[in-house]
């Protein structure tokens, strides 16, 4: 009896883990809009580190005015890229 629970347990647990939803190499497509909002917030999310270690004094005003400048033309091209897919009707499945 006790071997029939084991077995029944070990089952349930395969299951459990490799339920395709559970599936942690599982991934919903992704439309363009939806990369270009995640790619939007990693660029605001490094200007925001650059400010903060700039105020810390790690970089020289310079580097620090180069890579601001670099960082936001490309949030730039990516706001404009999102704006004219979604002016072409295409959008993302999450919005944030």
């Amino acid at each position: 009896m006790g071997t029939i629970a084991g077995i029944a347990l070990t089952l349930a647990l395969f299951i459990f883990i490799f339920w395709p939803e559970r599936n942690a190499f599982f991934q919903a497509d992704k439309t363009r809009v939806d990369y270009l909002r995640e790619r939007k917030d990693v660029i605001y999310d490094n200007l925001r580190d650059l400010n903060f270690e700039y105020l810390a004094g790690k970089y020289p005003e310079q580097d620090y005015a180069d890579q601001r400048a670099s960082l936001e033309d490309e949030a730039a091209a990516v706001i404009a890229e999102m704006e004219a897919l979604e002016r072409r009707g295409i959008t993302g499945r999450s919005r944030a």
